[in-house]
């Protein structure tokens, strides 16, 4: 079955041509085109949409309407993916959308999404739980972020960075496991302990293993060092 596709963008050209981009495949079913955050919000509950694509400055006051209807949908309809659509890469509001963890969200700029497979991707990506943001917004997050001189990476063992090193390359904890010459249950220890100085305890683990790879990815860039 095809995904059932809300899409919301207040240009109109644009929103034009994304519409027949979208139409353009077999694995999307646009269920309704709209022009702001009201008109977002009533699609979403007349249509049920598997994924929501949205720009994020829209009417009424073309600031973050994009965003706040993706916080809507987390409370209110968890299982709605988003893509959200920016023209620039901005670190705060890739920030704004991940808080709260990466699941079934992403962030494109609007420059990729010509490319109808790239664009479809990322709606087949967060329609499944998964997560997709744009390599241009991971480099503004990295050059954003300054090391603060309390940074909590301070606070890891030389092991413990070095696992937060691979966690930040993608690996999972048998990969670690293997890259490191550890077993896999002190691969699990180390990472409990890089949540707990981090200040990620409270987190589900997808959501802790984002966000402190987003940290390690952002002192590394400010420090200008590499592994």
């Amino acid at each position: 079955m095809p995904f059932r596709v809300v899409l919301a963008e207040d240009n109109y050209l644009l929103r034009e041509g994304l519409a027949q981009l979208l139409g353009m495949s077999d694995e999307v079913e646009l269920v309704a085109v709209c022009g702001d955050l009201p008109q977002l919000e009533q699609a979403i509950a007349e249509t049920e949409p598997d994924v929501v694509v949205t720009d994020i400055r829209m009417p009424p006051t073309g600031t973050d309407e994009g965003l706040r209807a993706a916080d809507r949908l987390r409370r209110e309809r968890p299982r709605v993916g988003v893509v959200v659509l920016s023209q620039y890469a901005e670190p705060e509001y890739a920030l704004g959308l991940l808080r709260d963890g990466a699941a079934g969200r992403a962030y494109l700029l609007k420059e990729r999404v010509s490319d109808v497979h790239q664009l479809v991707g990322a709606i087949r990506e967060v329609a499944r739980g998964g997560s997709v943001i744009d390599p241009a917004v991971v480099e503004a997050l990295v050059a954003a972020r300054s090391a603060p001189r309390d940074s909590p990476l301070r606070e890891l063992t030389p092991r413990e960075g070095e696992v937060l090193s691979q966690m930040a390359q993608g690996r999972n904890n048998a990969g670690i496991a293997a890259a490191l010459s550890l077993t896999d249950r002190a691969v699990e220890k180390h990472i409990n302990a890089i949540f707990s100085k981090l200040g990620l305890s409270e987190q589900p683990d997808t959501h802790r293993r984002v966000k402190a790879a987003l940290v390690y990815l952002a002192e590394r860039g400010a420090t200008g060092s590499s592994e």
